[in-house]
C-alpha cells in the first residue's frame, strides 16, 4: 500500500492511481446468466472492477436454468440451412414439432425470419458452421482451462456426445455438414447403428431402428444452473459486486456514450448507476435494449422446453450425452438426474408452458428408453433463447462507444459462454482475441 509519508511516495501513488484507472474500468455487466457470469468472471481476473445486474434474485434462473446442459461443438449445424425452409412449412401448426413457427402480427418477427431465409444458402450454412466450430471448441477448452484452474463442480461428464439417427434421410442429411465440421477441426466421427448401442447400451432395445450416429469424444455435458450459481459466488469473493432483483428501466445517453442506467429495485425506486464501460448479456431482451441505443440487433426469443427426471432405473437409464437429431432433442445425465431439452417455438415473449410439447418430450423419451421413467417425479421447464437467424452470436462493440456486446447464443450459450467471455475480456481489454471468429466492430 502506497503511504503519503513523503513527497516523492505520494507522486508515484499518484502516478500509479493513474496507470490504474487507465487500464482498469468499472464495469457494469447487464444480465446474470451463464454468459453474463462468465463474462463477469473473466473482466474480474483482468483486474476490472465488475457489477453485474439482474432482475432475478440469483443468477441463472432464466435461460441458463434448465437447459439441455450439452457442451456440444458438435451441434454446429445451424438452423438455417440448405433444408430448413421445407420442413418449417412442413411443420406449421403442429404443436409436437421441432421447430414450431407461430406466425404473429410482429414486425420483428416476420424481420427475424427474413434474415432466416437468407441464412438457408449452402455458402451462409457453411460460413455459419464455421464460425460456431471455431468458437465453440474455442470455449470448451477455455471451460476445461476454468474447471482446472479453480476445481468448479457441476455434475460435468467427459464422455463425449452421441448423435443418433432413426431417419435415413436425417442420416443422409448429416453427411454434408458433418464433413465440413471435420474440415474446420471438430473430432466426429461416423458410427454403425451397432457402434451407438456399444457407446450407450441404453440404446440396445432400439437397435433395430437406428440407421447411425455420429461420435464427438471431446464434448461434455454438465448443469449450467449449478455452474452458473458457483461461478457468481467465485466473482464475488474476488470482488464482484451484484445488484440482484434489479430491473433496468432505462438508458442515460449522450452523444454515442452510454451514461447511466436508470435501475428499480423490488420497491420500485429507481436510481441511476454509472460505470466507464457496459456489457450487454441480457438474452433475449438484448435487442429492444439495444435498439434504444440506436442499433438492430436481429436476435429473436425462441422458447424451448426441458423435462428433468430423476433415475429410477439405472439399467434403462443413458450415462452418456445423446443428440436425437430427427426430434431435435438432446439428453444429459446430471447426477442422479436425467435432462432431456428440445425443440424450438418462436412465439415472441411468451413463456407459458405448452404441455403438448413437453408430453411430446416424455412420449419420445419412453419410445426410446422402455422403462425409464413412469412419469412422477418430472419437471417440465420452458424459456426464451436469444437466437439469431444465423445462430452466430454478437460478440464484440456496440455502435455505442462504451458498450460492448455477448449476446444471440441461441441454444449455445452454455457451450459458447466461456471462449466468448474470455474472447469478450480480450476485446475489452484491447487485445485480439485467440479464436478465429467474426467479431462485431472488433
Amino acid at each position: 500500500m502506497c503511504r503519503n509519508l513523503f513527497p516523492a511516495a505520494g507522486a508515484q501513488c499518484a502516478v500509479l492511481g493513474l496507470i490504474k484507472k487507465a487500464l482498469f474500468m468499472r464495469i457494469t455487466v447487464m444480465g446474470a446468466g451463464v454468459t453474463g457470469i462468465t463474462t463477469a468472471w473473466y473482466l474480474t481476473q483482468s483486474g476490472h472492477d465488475v457489477t453485474v445486474i439482474d432482475r432475478q434474485p440469483g443468477a441463472g434462473l432464466e435461460t441458463s436454468f434448465a437447459n439441455g446442459g450439452q457442451v456440444s461443438v458438435s451441434h454446429a449445424e445451424p438452423w438455417a440451412n440448405p433444408s430448413a425452409p421445407l420442413k418449417v412449412l412442413k411443420w406449421l401448426g403442429k404443436e409436437d414439432s421441432p421447430l414450431l413457427f407461430r406466425i404473429r402480427p410482429d414486425l420483428n418477427q416476420w424481420l427475424w425470419g427474413l434474415s432466416f431465409l437468407r441464412e438457408c444458402t449452402a455458402a451462409r450454412t457453411r460460413n455459419n458452421i464455421k464460425q460456431m466450430v471455431n468458437l465453440g471448441m474455442y470455449s470448451r477448452s477455455a471451460l476445461q482451462a476454468l474447471r482446472a484452474d479453480t476445481g468448479i463442480a457441476y455434475n460435468h461428464t467427459t464422455k463425449g456426445i452421441l448423435h443418433f439417427y432413426t431417419s435415413d434421410k436425417e442420416f443422409e442429411g448429416a453427411q454434408a455438414p458433418a464433413a465440413i465440421m471435420r474440415e474446420f477441426g471438430c473430432e466426429l466421427d461416423m458410427k454403425s447403428p451397432a457402434e451407438c448401442v456399444a457407446i450407450e447400451p441404453a440404446l440396445a432395445s432400439n437397435l433395430h431402428r437406428i440407421v447411425g450416429g455420429s461420435m464427438t469424444p471431446s464434448d461434455e455435458s454438465g448443469d449450467a444452473h449449478l455452474f452458473t450459481k458457483q461461478l457468481a459466488q467465485m466473482c464475488a469473493d474476488t470482488g464482484a459486486q451484484f445488484l440482484y432483483g434489479t430491473r433496468i428501466v432505462g438508458f442515460n445517453k449522450s452523444g454515442d456514450e452510454l451514461q447511466s442506467l436508470r435501475l428499480a429495485n423490488t420497491d420500485g425506486v429507481v436510481t441511476e448507476h454509472t460505470a466507464d464501460a457496459y456489457v450487454m448479456c441480457m438474452g433475449s431482451f438484448s435487442s429492444h435494449w439495444n435498439t434504444l441505443l440506436g442499433q438492430t440487433l436481429r436476435i429473436y426469443p425462441a422458447k424451448g422446453y426441458s423435462v428433468t427426471l430423476p433415475v429410477i432405473n439405472e439399467e434403462a437409464s443413458y450415462n452418456v450425452s445423446l443428440t436425437d437429431d430427427e426430434y431435435k432433442l438432446v439428453f444429459s445425465r446430471l447426477g442422479d438426474r436425467l435432462r432431456i431439452a428440445g425443440t424450438a417455438e418462436l412465439n415472441g415473449y411468451d413463456t407459458d408452458l405448452n404441455l403438448v410439447r413437453c408430453e411430446a418430450i416424455v412420449k419420445r423419451v419412453k419410445d426410446l428408453f422402455p422403462g425409464i421413467t413412469d412419469g412422477v417425479g418430472a419437471r417440465y421447464w420452458t424459456g426464451l433463447r436469444p437466437t439469431t437467424p444465423s445462430n452466430v452470436p454478437y460478440i464484440g462493440r456496440a455502435k455505442t462507444r462504451n458498450v460492448f456486446l455477448n449476446t444471440g447464443h441461441g441454444t449455445l450459450g452454455w457451450t459458447h459462454s466461456c471462449g466468448s467471455a474470455a474472447a469478450l475480456a480480450d476485446i475489452v481489454n484491447g487485445k485480439k482475441p485467440e479464436v478465429d471468429f467474426s467479431f462485431i466492430n472488433a
